[in-house]
């Protein structure tokens, strides 16, 4: 596989712009040329193609990691993790499944963030529960969508409004957000200087009661919940697998009447198909789910 220590890596000292800037030298790939590129590395175990397809795909994972800035972790750190899930993705990158690397990379770029952050945000002790994840990973968005910003405890409406929204209880949501917000003085609030490099308090702090092996369990969990997830994708057509990635997988979303366009049908047309493409993979991600004695993701 690809060096990872040759790519360019993001730091603090050097500062995310710089990297930025260095990670747009690469060039973007055409189709058929990361379809060759694919083959070269899957056939041959062609390193420099591998090189090439990470780095041509280094600005995506950038992108996904910019959009985990709210968990108080160095951005840094965070890109790297991102970029550690895309060359999984590129290592495990099949050409002849019918779609761009870009698609399935994602998968594997979200999931090493989510993993990372699950390990190393040690100011809450999560469970390893597919809802408590989920209440994790969405409770700033819940929260900022019904407008309830401030630090603290939520009111007891908006409480009941996030909990039914999740599907968790109001207990849950009320710890979650303690755990969250730190309380009375946020935990949330930067150290120095507006700028690059700034450090949260909540990253000078340490867990005396990490729980190591509910971090594994959790991180084989995610690693085996992906590996289904890219599986289940083989049960969709090509535009049914697009269809679904932009309306429902993709981090801007795009709108049915621009998918109509595309594909020269009506917008009812284009709902119908996703809608029939996420139950498809809804029911091949419960069935593997089911031969592997896992409980299905929400």
């Amino acid at each position: 596989m690809a060096n990872y220590a040759n790519l360019p890596a993001p730091t603090p000292e050097g500062g995310l712009n710089r990297y930025m800037q260095e990670i747009r030298k690469f060039p973007l790939l055409e189709p058929e040329e990361e379809y060759m590129l694919a083959k070269a590395w899957v056939e041959k175990e062609d390193t420099q193609a591998a090189h090439r397809m990470v780095t041509s795909h280094l600005r995506l994972a950038a992108k996904i990691a910019m959009g985990y800035r709210g968990y108080g972790l160095p951005q840094a750190e965070v890109i790297s993790e991102a970029n550690v899930g895309l060359m999984q993705a590129v290592k495990r990158f099949d050409p002849e499944k019918g779609f761009r690397l870009a698609t399935y990379a994602m998968w594997w770029i979200r999931a090493s963030i989510q993993e990372y952050i699950l390990r190393s945000w040690s100011l809450v002790k999560l469970g390893t529960t597919s809802g408590q994840k989920k209440l994790f990973f969405n409770l700033r968005k819940a929260k900022n969508k019904i407008g309830a910003l401030e630090e603290g405890d939520l009111r007891p409406e908006n409480v009941t409004t996030i909990a039914t929204q999740l599907g968790v209880t109001e207990a849950e949501v009320i710890s979650m957000n303690r755990r969250m917000s730190g309380g009375d003085a946020s935990l949330n609030a930067t150290v120095g200087s507006e700028g690059e490099g700034t450090m949260q308090w909540q990253d000078w702090l340490e867990d005396d009661n990490a729980d190591q092996a509910g971090d594994y369990e959790a991180r084989d969990e995610l690693e085996t919940r992906r590996e289904m997830l890219a599986a289940a994708m083989d049960v969709l057509n090509d535009r049914e697998k697009d269809i679904l990635v932009q309306r429902r997988l993709s981090d801007e979303t795009i709108t049915l009447e621009d998918l109509s366009g595309q594909y020269d049908v009506s917008r009812e047309r284009i709902r119908q198909i996703e809608v029939r493409a996420f139950e498809k993979l809804q029911k091949r991600m419960q069935e593997l789910a089911q031969d592997k004695g896992m409980v299905a993701a929400d």
